[in-house]
């Protein structure tokens, strides 16, 4: 098995991407990816779960983000990935560097026609703006990111006060456009 070395860990690197093992046996790593900058993703950092199959080189690995994030081509619920690489555009030359960097190119150009995701592929394409300020807000919550918008804040404090559960408040909002009502409805539904 082929597995390149974590590549050197400099804290100013703009595409700063880092593996660790996880067990002694090579077969799950740790990958972790820096948001890429000019994206809503910029400033956070996003741990990855990447499982090695014994058939690696020769099949992908099996990759998926740990780390929440609001992005058409990873679901916002189980970080499920949709990139071509990880499933039928796949080499045996491809290594796990390449992986990284084509995760950090997927967050700066999503693929809004081929999601993972409907409801942030939707409001992607419906809702530009509104897409940008939700993907920043869970950057800033789930991945470090500096803080982005005071308003969206002020909604998920005000639903937090209600007594519902912080993360389930964030998706709640972000699924039904920021609107605070429909989005009390669907938390006191579940």
């Amino acid at each position: 098995m082929r597995i390149p070395p974590s590549p050197p860990h400099p804290r100013t690197s703009k595409n700063q991407i880092k593996v660790d093992l996880v067990d002694e046996n090579f077969t799950e790593l740790k990958g972790e990816i820096a948001g890429p900058p000019d994206t809503p993703y910029e400033g956070g950092r996003y741990q990855l779960e990447i499982k090695i199959p014994e058939t690696y080189p020769f099949n992908p690995p099996k990759v998926r983000f740990i780390t929440k994030i609001w992005h058409p081509n990873i679901s916002s619920v189980t970080g499920a990935i949709c990139l071509d690489i990880l499933k039928d555009q796949w080499a045996a030359a491809m290594t796990l560097r390449t992986v990284l960097l084509s995760l950090q190119a997927l967050l700066a150009a999503a693929e809004p026609d081929d999601p993972q995701d409907a409801v942030v592929a939707n409001q992607y394409k419906q809702n530009p703006e509104m897409f940008k300020q939700t993907a920043r807000l869970w950057s800033h919550v789930y991945a470090g990111a500096p803080v982005s918008s005071p308003e969206y804040t002020r909604k998920i404090d005000k639903l937090c006060a209600m007594g519902f559960e912080k993360n389930a408040v964030i998706v709640a909002l972000s699924s039904k456009s920021w609107d605070v009502e429909t989005a009390t409805e669907l938390l006191l539904s579940n």
